[in-house]
């Protein structure tokens, strides 16, 4: 029987994600295949590494280094997060990523990106992360605060953007038993955007109109989502981890205690669900 996880992203929200897997791998829980978006991806790609820790040690260490992210980095590199710092340096020389650990795991992993053409989500799979670094600034890059990565001759953004959830890419890839970790609360919806900000939208992206319009559907689509999830849930279709209310943190947030904060909701939460989650993976349907 085979198993796949979802990641769903949010920024330093994906504190939360990286405390659960990290408890799940206290229990050398592990899963086939990998779908994550953003934050999810960033931080859940350490799970097949087995590298425990790794996510919530190195932002403690540098969340306050002005090499890392701020404004200083938006205004000279174009992205608050500043690439050559935060994904080449931290990860191939101050807190290196064990690749070959997350080779051998054998684990099929996929990072959600936003093709500004067209608006839609891609799902690439990480092989190589090394290599394949910049599909992970993309699936990251959230939207107004970082440039375009390009890939192959097109231009992507957050994965996010076009799918937060990437369940039915998961279940399309063919695994029995589905597992999702949520960084937002069971009532949580997203709003419609305002008039003007929908505008603001298609001004700022009008050479990408087609991503201008997800960027101002998102909310519907992701309400939609959350629905359908609620759904599967119910008919024992899924296994949901979410947090039981709103995360005390920031999008971009800079204080050490409240990442370790919503690190400890996160192992906290991944423990709780222990019990469930082995029931879940070990029922034949």
């Amino acid at each position: 029987m085979k198993t796949g996880l979802v990641l769903e992203g949010g920024a330093m929200r994906g504190m939360f994600t990286a405390g659960v897997l990290d408890s799940w791998m206290d229990e050398q829980i592990s899963f086939d295949g990998i779908v994550g978006v953003s934050a999810g991806a960033l931080f859940g790609i350490n799970a097949p590494a087995g590298q425990k820790g790794r996510a919530i040690r190195y932002n403690l260490k540098y969340i306050r280094d002005k090499r890392y992210m701020g404004l200083r980095s938006l205004l000279t590199t174009g992205n608050l997060i500043n690439a050559d710092f935060a994904f080449y340096e931290v990860s191939s020389k101050l807190d290196i990523f064990d690749e070959a650990a997350f080779q051998r795991s054998g684990v099929d992993f996929y990072a959600a990106v936003t093709d500004l053409h067209t608006g839609a989500p891609e799902y690439i799979r990480i092989t190589e992360p090394f290599r394949q670094m910049e599909v992970l600034r993309a699936t990251s890059a959230m939207p107004y605060v970082s440039r375009p990565v390009e890939l192959d001759g097109r231009f992507y953004l957050d994965g996010g953007v076009s799918d937060s959830i990437p369940v039915h890419f998961c279940k399309s890839l063919g695994y029995d038993k589905t597992v999702l970790v949520l960084t937002r609360p069971l009532e949580y919806r997203k709003e419609r955007p305002a008039a003007w900000l929908q505008r603001f939208n298609r001004l700022y992206y009008h050479r990408y109109p087609a991503f201008a319009e997800s960027l101002n559907r998102r909310w519907e689509v992701y309400n939609r989502q959350v629905e359908e999830i609620i759904g599967m849930e119910q008919r024992g279709e899924l296994f949901v981890v979410r947090p039981n209310g709103p995360l005390p943190i920031r999008r971009v947030e800079k204080d050490p205690a409240k990442l370790q904060a919503v690190y400890d909701l996160g192992a906290e939460a991944g423990r709780a669900s222990l019990s469930g989650l082995k029931e879940y993976l070990l029922t034949h349907e």
